[in-house]
């Protein structure tokens, strides 16, 4: 295991730890919250630990039930506790980017469900500015290409993002991807507004304003950020 993996695999356990019995989870998506729900299998298994999870995407359902932890849909629970998902970037006002791993969508469901929110990253995506990994756009296959020319026509370096064979990604809603390269943002909150409402785009990986707790793997070990109330 890489450096990178091993401080993955250290916020992971910490983070598995956060949970309590009985709570209903928010599990999301990606490399670092993969080894966080080994680690939560682990309690299930060995301590006995009664939870109810909520996924944020296919792969996380598939890994999660695999390990034994009970899996609901949203809709059938009537809150969620505490979810723990991984970030692409985090800047020191916690505002953040998500959306490589494609969940961009159902993460921001859950993490709007949840009473409280935590990210678990790794050093190299602790930032202090964010937008240098971009900007995932997840929009609907009907009309796509002329989504993608207003984000030219504006400057958004959009790409598409596909596939080894060149085909469009597909999101588990069956949607599309762009991704846009523009760099570092200056007004993030202005760019959210303008792309939740441009027409045909379902959602955007631009997390604001939605973090309570931050738990980073650095070489000094784990350190926990908490953001102010």
């Amino acid at each position: 295991m890489n450096q990178q993996d091993t401080l993955k695999q250290l916020v992971g356990q910490t983070a598995a730890n956060l949970v309590e019995d009985g709570m209903i989870v928010g599990l999301g998506t990606g490399s670092t919250v993969r080894f966080m729900v080994d680690a939560l299998g682990k309690r299930v298994q060995e301590e006995g630990l009664n939870i109810t999870g909520v996924t944020t995407s296919n792969r996380t359902t598939e890994q999660a039930t695999g390990l034994g932890i009970k899996i609901v849909d949203l809709d059938d629970v009537n809150h969620v506790d505490l979810t723990i998902d991984g970030a692409d970037e985090v800047a020191p006002n916690f505002f953040g980017i998500k959306g490589g791993g494609g969940a961009l969508l159902w993460e921001k469901i859950v993490n709007d469900a949840s009473s409280h929110n935590v990210w678990i990253v790794d050093q190299s995506k602790m930032v202090n500015q964010i937008g240098n990994f971009g900007v995932p756009v997840e929009v609907i296959p009907f009309g796509a290409t002329k989504v993608f020319a207003k984000f030219e026509q504006k400057g958004y370096q959009p790409q598409w993002r596909l596939n080894e064979d060149g085909t469009h990604y597909r999101t588990d809603e069956e949607n599309y991807i762009i991704d846009l390269k523009m760099g570092l943002i200056e007004d993030p909150l202005a760019l959210a507004e303008d792309l939740i409402h441009t027409v045909g785009v379902v959602e955007h990986g631009l997390f604001l304003n939605r973090v309570n707790q931050v738990i980073v793997g650095g070489d000094q070990g784990v350190s926990t950020l908490n953001v102010p109330k």
